[in-house]
């Protein structure tokens, strides 16, 4: 086991113990397990937190992105642009539509969507673009919805890593028409479980989507289309309520990680993260780059200090989309990420002091 753990789950719950006790036992003791008070009570504090009129609960992260592209009719035939450099998530909501991903490299200094090479790879099957807040960093959304706007097409964010994250002064959750997010217990909003939601201003938008998550029924029985199932589960709400509250003062900690981190390994011989003046990131991750990924990572773990690769495969050279005929060297980008990104431990329960004893080992390393 690490004696620097790459994230320490159990302290978030231990932390919030009692309150988060409370609310388990008060949604079992309502005696309303689908869907109902609990989730209509956290969608309209989600979507007052990311300062939206709308947010709907769903099962997971995947099935936020893929239900929002299926609200927004994409379907067969169609194309939706997708980052090369992102967790592959994003490409199976497109493909889970029976639609094709196109993907665009990302900007080399912030790993996010670049939004200049974007319009080379529009065509007129083209209906959305998808940028992804990797890491927690807000893509740059303006020339991409500035984009979209010239020529017709719609925007999906895909927000999994990003709560609270902000761009140009505003929280992440409604640039675009819509937002998809991930509740998974390891992001900085994490259930204890799977969990999932949109956010969006757009009310059609929003009632759709309430639709095909529920079997494609507005009244029981009653089916207006063909729907998923996919509600978020009133236990997982119960629990983000109570984590919600501390979202902030959780993503301050992870800031000041971050800070102390850059500050620590400056001169060290590695990639640090370049954060845009216009960006607030909510740190999910703290990822560095090297040459030597493979021997830094083992010694270490050789050390006690957990790190993971976000992610080791792209998307396109994943057996999953060999169909494409994507081969070695067609995404260089982000092959090149893929080889060199390690993410170091952050979290909103390390110690300040293990910043400086991973910093101390990077600096051996």
């Amino acid at each position: 086991m690490s004696t620097i753990p790459f994230l320490d789950l159990r302290a978030a719950y231990l932390e919030l113990k009692d309150a988060i006790d409370a609310a388990v036992a008060r949604s079992l003791d309502s005696g309303w397990y689908i869907l109902g008070s609990e989730v209509e009570a956290f969608e309209a504090e989600f979507a007052a937190y990311c300062g939206v009129a709308h947010s709907v609960g769903v099962a997971n992260g995947l099935d936020a992105l893929h239900l929002a592209l299926r609200a927004m009719d994409v379907g067969p035939g169609d194309e939706v642009i997708v980052p090369s450099n992102t967790y592959i998530a994003t490409w199976l909501a497109v493909s889970q539509c029976g639609a094709t991903p196109v993907p665009v490299e990302p900007d080399p200094a912030t790993h996010n969507l670049d939004p200049a090479r974007i319009e080379a790879a529009i065509t007129p099957r083209t209906r959305v673009i998808l940028p992804v807040h990797l890491y927690g960093q807000p893509a740059d959304l303006d020339p991409i919805l500035a984009l979209a706007r010239q020529h017709g097409l719609r925007v999906l964010e895909d927000a999994a890593q990003a709560h609270g994250a902000r761009y140009r002064g505003r929280r992440v959750g409604g640039h675009g028409d819509a937002v998809a997010w991930s509740f998974y217990p390891g992001k900085n909003l994490g259930a204890v479980g799977d969990a999932g939601a949109v956010t969006t201003n757009d009310p059609m938008l929003a009632e759709r989507l309430r639709v095909l998550r529920n079997y494609g029924s507005r009244v029981k029985y009653v089916n207006d289309e063909r729907g998923w199932n996919s509600r978020l589960d009133p236990l997982q709400a119960a629990v983000l309520r109570v984590k919600l509250a501390h979202l902030d003062t959780w993503n301050a900690r992870r800031t000041a990680l971050a800070e102390a981190y850059t500050r620590a390994l400056a001169g060290v011989d590695l990639v640090l993260p370049t954060v845009p003046a216009w960006a607030e990131p909510a740190w999910h991750l703290y990822v560095v780059r090297t040459g030597r990924r493979e021997a830094t990572q083992k010694r270490l773990a050789e050390l006690g200090i957990g790190t993971l690769i976000h992610y080791p495969i792209p998307p396109h050279r994943q057996d999953a989309y060999a169909d494409l005929g994507l081969p070695p060297g067609s995404l260089p980008l982000a092959e090149q990420l893929a080889s060199e990104v390690l993410s170091l431990p952050i979290g909103p329960h390390l110690e300040p002091r293990a910043v400086e004893q991973v910093a101390e080992a990077l600096q051996r390393v």
